[in-house]
């Protein structure tokens, strides 16, 4: 029997031959991130009595959460690791201005393919969009990683999904991931490494991969992963960096679940309160009326779902009674907005454009929702209280009908925006 992705990569990373599902491995990672959590990660690496990290070079941190800080507590915990990158001679240190630790990662190439990368964030599983395998783990875990350079891991077992025909108009990753997520439930993927193949992944950018592979961990993925193409190639090479070792799966790699779907039936869809895979098509939920909507996050704030939000916007009036929050991922992805005209034209309509990071995703700052109030926001959360107060709403959608939504004031299908 062949072997998986994850199989293959996690043998490498152990030294071992062939690896198998629940077994036990010790193996040692490329890249180790934290984001604001780092204080944390901090705190616990020094009751380990370890004077110095294993490999500053391994460690990245990105502050990325609550930035700028929003509160005293906040400013001291990014000072104190503010100084211990220095004294420990961290170099891959992003301060308040870069954006979203995972989008960081990847455009900074601090993950390559092959690569095993953990992360103090559960959406560590983006990085399969470059054909790493990406996992999140605790402060606790990081700092033993950090101290060792080492940490325990049992091998998932592998369940492949295959994406055939071709997008129709107005639907797109997102629209895709979310039926999924629907389809197989919060627990469905549980501890399983999710491999995405078939036709409509193998047309699709970094970007719609990034978005896949981000929300596979709502439905428990341990890891996601497009494997390694020539669009993953091309795309190494556009930033200018290394291709790291493709691990494809054999053809013959033995598969806990197989998943089948034609994005050519698919249609918009929406994720209601209060769980990511309570999922509807848009038809189902139009008209609900809303408050807020918010574009961004490191699921959706890369410079194309920018430009599908502007080029539906462009021209138009965001609804009075609505308030459009944009957050693009990173500072590259907002510059970049601002030289294609993408931000002018949401600005113009409207929108409030919030600065590179986590921002209303989090629910600590930066957009907070009242009593009773609903968001249409394209991140990739909506449990209650996630964005503010417990008896608000929070739906989530693609991109393109967070954009139509905010034109309307109330959830709307994005094919019936002219």
């Amino acid at each position: 029997m062949g072997l998986t992705f994850a199989e293959k990569l996690l043998a490498a990373k152990a030294g071992e031959a062939r690896v198998r599902p629940g077994q036990i491995i010790e193996a040692s990672p490329d890249v180790a991130m934290s984001h604001d959590n780092a204080g944390l990660v901090i705190t616990q690496f020094k009751r380990i009595g370890v004077d110095r990290v294993w490999d500053p070079s391994k460690i990245v941190i990105p502050l990325d959460h609550r930035v700028p800080a929003e509160s005293t507590k906040t400013a001291n915990a990014h000072k104190m690791i503010r100084e211990f990158v220095k004294a420990q001679g961290i170099t891959a240190f992003y301060d308040v201005r870069e954006g979203v630790c995972h989008q960081v990662m990847v455009e900074k190439a601090h993950v390559l393919p092959g690569a095993l990368a953990l992360g103090t964030d559960s959406h560590t599983t983006s990085y399969g969009c470059v054909a790493a395998f990406g996992t999140g783990i605790g402060a606790t875990e990081m700092a033993a990683v950090w101290a060792t350079g080492k940490l325990w891991l049992r091998v998932p077992e592998s369940i492949r999904v295959d994406a055939a025909g071709g997008f129709p108009d107005m639907v797109y990753p997102k629209d895709l991931i979310l039926y999924l997520v629907g389809r197989l439930g919060v627990e469905g993927a549980n501890y399983c490494s999710v491999e995405f193949h078939g036709p409509a992944v193998a047309a699709m950018g970094i970007p719609g991969r990034f978005t896949l592979c981000n929300l596979a961990m709502e439905m428990g993925a341990k890891n996601a992963v497009v494997p390694y193409d020539r669009v993953t190639g091309d795309f190494l090479n556009g930033i200018g960096a290394g291709h790291g070792t493709a691990f494809l799966p054999d053809g013959d790699a033995e598969y806990v679940r197989k998943e089948i779907c034609d994005v050519s039936r698919l249609a918009p869809q929406v994720a209601c309160p209060h769980s990511v895979d309570n999922v509807r098509p848009v038809e189902e939920v139009a008209g609900k009326k809303i408050d807020q909507v918010v574009l961004g996050s490191c699921t959706n704030g890369r410079i194309e779902d920018l430009e599908v939000a502007a080029a539906i916007i462009s021209g138009k009036r965001i609804h009075p009674d609505v308030r459009m929050l944009v957050v693009p991922a990173s500072r590259t992805i907002l510059l970049e907005a601002m030289k294609c005209g993408a931000i002018q034209k949401l600005v113009e309509a409207g929108a409030v454009l919030v600065n590179p990071g986590c921002g209303p995703c989090l629910g600590a700052h930066e957009g907070i929702l009242g009593d009773g109030e609903v968001c249409l926001a394209s991140t990739n959360r909506n449990f209650k209280g996630r964005m503010g107060s417990r008896t608000s709403e929070v739906y989530l959608a693609s991109p393109a009908t967070v954009a139509a939504s905010a034109l309307t004031g109330k959830i709307t299908d994005p094919r019936r925006v002219g």
